[in-house]
């Protein structure tokens, strides 16, 4: 089959369409013809090397297709071996595309499990790009964040594929969201997805400017934190709020104030890609509330891949960025 490979770590140039071993059979796994994958910054960590995947590798946890042995129309799960605990993974979960072929490719094989039909009436780019951010963001906002109808949220950032997840999924449970950016049209944009308002997160002044944004300007009961700045996004909380944490972009440490921590009552929840059973919650929550697809900014060909990581890079994108494989 032909897929995009990497021979070494690098820069997107590393990606290239070439010529890879089919999937291997195996009990209880099922091979998935695909149309279309979707791009997520967790590849760029892939291809750079973070999390040593073998070599030559094929990049890429989210895609849509059909099963080769029933021809129905499946969406790729991309969360391997989770484990019995809902609290956490167990130590055999790994997230596909990690240390076995992903779905930059003609062909997937995975198991069976971790296939599920796509929302009705949504397109084979929308349902690609549903499965990682879908999962991760419905896991923080929901099993980890505890977010009901009627509390404010603060995501940090307005542009990418959780932060716009994150207006959709906290939308439609009633909730008021907020959003940050330092460029005004991703914030109108998110703002026409489903958010209240928005502001920039540079300067000293945002966290108030965040903060009056609320009721009482006493702070969000919620922030959405993907980028790692613990300590604004805690400063950005109402006392007893829940941070929750699920990347690390802007800083891999962080420094909070023990004191006004304790004394703010204060949750910090780390997070990640989630279970099985949070995709069932996930698309009983789509199907129950007509939760509108992801984003969808650009699509590339396959054999674009290099310069489809390249656009996500760049910054520019409102939304996921898909590519295309037929």
């Amino acid at each position: 089959m032909y897929a995009t490979v990497m021979d070494q770590y690098g820069s997107s140039d590393v990606l290239r369409l070439a010529e890879f071993p089919d999937p291997e059979q195996r009990p209880g796994w099922v091979e998935v013809d695909l149309a279309a994958s979707a791009l997520n910054w967790h590849d760029v960590l892939v291809r750079q090397g973070v999390y040593k995947s073998p070599l030559p590798h094929v990049p890429g946890a989210d895609g849509c297709g059909r099963r080769r042995d029933s021809d129905e129309k499946v969406m790729i799960v991309p969360s391997l071996f989770w484990g019995d605990r809902p609290a956490a993974p167990g130590p055999k979960w790994e997230i596909l595309g990690d240390y076995r072929p992903g779905t930059y490719a003609e062909r997937v094989s995975v198991p069976e499990k971790c296939l599920v039909p796509p929302p009705h009436g949504w397109s084979i780019a929308e349902s690609a790009a549903l499965p990682l951010v879908g999962l991760t963001t419905y896991r923080a906002l929901f099993s980890r964040g505890r977010l009901r109808s009627g509390e404010s949220l603060l995501v940090l950032g307005a542009s990418g594929g959780i932060a716009t997840m994150a207006i959709r999924l906290a939308d439609a449970v009633g909730a008021r969201v907020v959003v940050t950016s330092d460029d005004p049209e991703k914030i109108a944009s998110a703002i026409d997805l489903g958010a209240a308002e928005g502001t920039s997160h540079t300067g000293d002044g945002w966290i108030a400017n965040a903060r009056a944004m609320t009721t009482g300007r006493q702070g969000f009961d919620v922030v959405l934190d993907p980028v790692g700045r613990w300590s604004e996004s805690i400063a950005c909380l109402r006392p007893g709020g829940r941070c929750v944490v699920l990347g690390s972009s802007a800083s891999p440490t962080a420094t909070l104030e023990t004191r006004p921590f304790y004394f703010g009552q204060y949750e910090l929840i780390g997070t990640t890609m989630g279970s099985l059973a949070d995709m069932r919650g996930l698309m009983a929550l789509i199907d129950r509330s007509m939760v509108d697809p992801p984003v969808i900014d650009r699509v590339f060909p396959l054999a674009e891949a290099g310069e489809a990581h390249r656009y996500l890079e760049s910054g520019q994108a409102f939304g996921k960025v898909v590519l295309d494989h037929r």
